[in-house]
This record gives C-alpha cells, sequence and structure tokens, in this order.
C-alpha cells in the first residue's frame, strides 16, 4: 500500500513537500517513483529514486526544481518542490518502479497506487 500526502494550494513560486508512505512490500527493495496527472491529460513520470538513494531520475520539466529524497527506516519517500508553476497542477501519485541498471527509470511495476494528493499552483 502506498499513501500520499503533504498537498495543498500554493501560489506560483512556493514550495511543497509530498510524502509517500509504504507498506505492506520490502519498501528497500524497491525504486519509487512520483507521477502526476493534471486534468484532461494522461498520467506522467515526475521523478524516481533508486532502492538506496544513490540514483535519481527527473523529468526535464522539474529538473532543477524538484528533489526526490527517501528514507529507508521511515519506509517513505518525499519530493520536495520548489519555484512551483501553474502548470504543474495536478494529482500527484507514487508507485513502485523499474529499475534497469544503471538508474531507475519511471516505469510503474505492478499496478499498486495510491489515492493521489492534489497539489494546485495558482498564478
Amino acid at each position: 500500500q502506498l499513501v500520499e500526502s503533504g498537498g495543498g494550494l500554493v501560489q506560483a513560486g512556493g514550495s511543497l513537500r509530498l510524502s509517500c508512505a509504504a507498506s505492506g512490500f520490502p519498501f528497500a527493495n524497491y525504486s519509487i517513483g512520483w507521477f502526476r496527472q493534471a486534468p484532461g491529460k494522461e498520467r506522467e513520470g515526475v521523478s524516481c529514486i533508486s532502492t538506496s538513494s544513490g540514483n535519481t531520475n527527473y523529468a526535464n520539466s522539474v529538473k532543477g526544481r524538484f528533489t526526490i529524497s527517501r528514507d529507508n527506516a521511515k519506509k517513505t519517500v518525499y519530493l520536495q518542490m520548489n519555484s512551483l508553476k501553474p502548470e504543474d497542477t495536478a494529482v500527484y501519485y507514487c508507485a513502485r518502479v523499474l529499475f534497469v541498471q544503471p538508474s531507475c527509470i519511471m516505469t510503474p511495476y505492478g499496478n499498486v497506487w495510491g489515492q493521489g494528493t492534489q497539489v494546485t499552483v495558482s498564478s
């Protein structure tokens, strides 16, 4: 199970930190990714992090603004989002993702999704 939290309403240029709490599977053995889905658009990969945090990937649209991290002891992955833009508005989800040497890739593994957390950025 994956439970996302931390979304909200923020003005452009602001920051939010999302959390993804995992349970029911060996969290430390899996790469985890963040995805988002805006109204009328397909779900897209935002970022992913490998099991030991040694590798991260970001979509071009968020590079330099978002930072993914994980705490294996707490079974939680975080997404620090800075310099938010209205186009970042979406429901954000976390999921297990594939790891293809030498990095994680933003392709979901299995079909386990949380309920998502809404991020709304006003202009």
